[in-house]
């Protein structure tokens, strides 16, 4: 069965679509077609950017403003990104963030903040690499107490509590705490594409040549393995990425997605000589303890193995790790869900209303009301103990799991053990305005004397 189709109020609205979504230790960050970042959940160090501390229980929209533009201008948002604590966006000409090891050389802020060091080092870098194009940003991505960054020549950026070679162990790893982006440059005459980490291990998605011709990527690792979560066949650490043998040059599997919980990490591949059938395989390896590899038994995993009970005639379009579960959404809109508590990541001290509790050891299909799929799905995100999915195309929201301080967005702050509508679009002044704006350019409509506009527009005021 499935899910009746949601058409937006306006079919073109740009500020009700969500083209992507990040999920921290306990907030959410969401973002618009028209460039604007919505965040909830929890406040505490200023994660939500809102300029204070305080939870929020349903999407509000973040205001940033920066000094140097003409007035009332705003940057256009392309990229979100979210770490335990932290959260960062990516606009069109710069990238600005917020709290713990920001890049910017502060530790703590409610508000969004430029990361100027960044710009600062992209004029080394492109002096030391002669290049005639001005670098710029492209993506980001954080996780744990981490932040990472990608240019538009392929050098990978990172800064806040990352891996690092340590002169003291020869050999091994540790972690450095810094405010100044730092250039990956063991990765020098190739293009870093996707890259994702863990609390202590990042894990990167690299071209085999100097061009990326989308399908050749390779799988780099490197930092903390105590628990395999490198993929590398052992436990000992690696101070400079090293390449995940499964997925190398010579690999009959493509990679095109990864990420990674605290210690574990799932990766998305199909076959690079693909029959009529598009499918696709989800790996995982690395700290298996309750279950978020999906393996069918709470070992931990040193290799790279697949999940083998999730369908084999599907295409997997997303994937994210929470601390200690795993989840994927189809491009048909089935979610399934492993780990922590039926793989919705809940501690222990969860209270079910039935008997069957526990973790799950291999994947648990996630439905919509009423057992339906859910409709064009985009992305699917986890947080520490919550889950998000993004469906109809950008227009509706989906989240369950851990719900304190307002981390579902659904202006609750109880744990749902299944999907949940989030609170979208926001009812809130800001986003009605910007509606009303919308409104006003288009053309009037033509009734006699223009009493639908009008009403439009009482009614948009009534509710602001």
């Amino acid at each position: 069965m499935e899910e009746e189709s949601v058409t937006p109020p306006n079919g073109d609205n740009l500020s009700q679509k969500v083209v992507a979504v990040a999920a921290g230790e306990a907030h959410t960050l969401a973002l618009t077609g028209d460039g604007f970042v919505y965040s909830w959940g929890r406040g505490m160090f200023g994660r939500l950017g809102t300029g204070s501390e305080s939870d929020e229980l349903s999407p509000v929209r973040i205001k940033f403003n920066d000094p140097r533009s003409e007035e009332g201008a705003r940057p256009k948002f392309v990229g979100v990104a979210a770490g335990a604590y932290h959260s960062l966006a990516l606009a069109g000409q710069f990238m600005i963030a917020k709290m713990d090891r920001l890049g910017a050389g502060v530790t703590t802020n409610v508000s969004f903040i430029r990361v100027t060091n960044l710009l600062v080092q992209f004029l080394e870098v492109a002096s030391a690499t002669e290049s005639d194009v001005p670098l710029k940003v492209c993506s980001v991505k954080a996780g744990g107490m981490m932040s990472l960054a990608i240019d538009s020549i392929g050098v990978l950026w990172v800064w806040g509590n990352f891996p690092h070679e340590s002169s003291s162990n020869e050999g091994g790893f540790s972690l450095i705490s810094s405010c100044n982006p730092t250039p990956v440059w063991d990765f020098y005459g190739h293009v870093v594409v996707k890259v994702a980490c863990g609390n202590e291990h990042v894990v990167a998605l690299v071209s085999a040549g100097e061009a990326y011709k989308g399908e050749d990527l390779v799988c780099f690792s490197w930092g903390g393995n105590g628990h395999g979560q490198l993929g590398l066949g052992d436990k000992g650490s690696r101070n400079r990425p090293q390449i995940v043998e499964l997925f190398d040059h010579d690999s009959p599997f493509a990679v095109y997605e990864v990420a990674c919980g605290a210690f574990h990490t799932a990766l998305l591949t199909h076959r690079k000589s693909p029959n009529d059938t598009l499918e696709s395989m989800c790996w995982t390896f690395g700290l298996g303890e309750n279950g978020q590899l999906g393996h069918g038994t709470t070992e931990s995993g040193l290799s790279p193995e697949p999940v083998k009970e999730l369908p084999q005639n599907v295409y997997l379009v997303s994937l994210d790790c929470g601390l200690f579960h795993t989840s994927v959404v189809s491009s048909a809109g089935d979610v399934w869900s492993w780990g922590m508590e039926k793989g919705l990541g809940l501690c222990r001290d969860a209270t079910f209303s039935e008997t069957d509790s526990g973790d799950a050891i291999s994947p648990l299909q996630i439905n919509g009301l009423n057992g339906t799929k859910f409709q064009d799905p985009i992305q699917v995100v986890c947080g520490a103990a919550h889950t998000v999915l993004v469906a109809n195309d950008g227009f509706k929201l989906w989240s369950w799991g851990r719900g304190r301080s307002g981390v579902l967005g659904n202006g609750k702050t109880i744990d749902c053990y299944s999907p949940a509508e989030v609170f979208w679009p926001p009812l809130t002044a800001d986003f009605k305005q910007e509606e009303l704006n919308t409104v006003d350019k288009r053309k009037p409509i033509d009734d006699g004397d223009n009493r639908g506009e009008r009403n439009l527009t009482v009614d948009a005021e009534a509710e602001m």
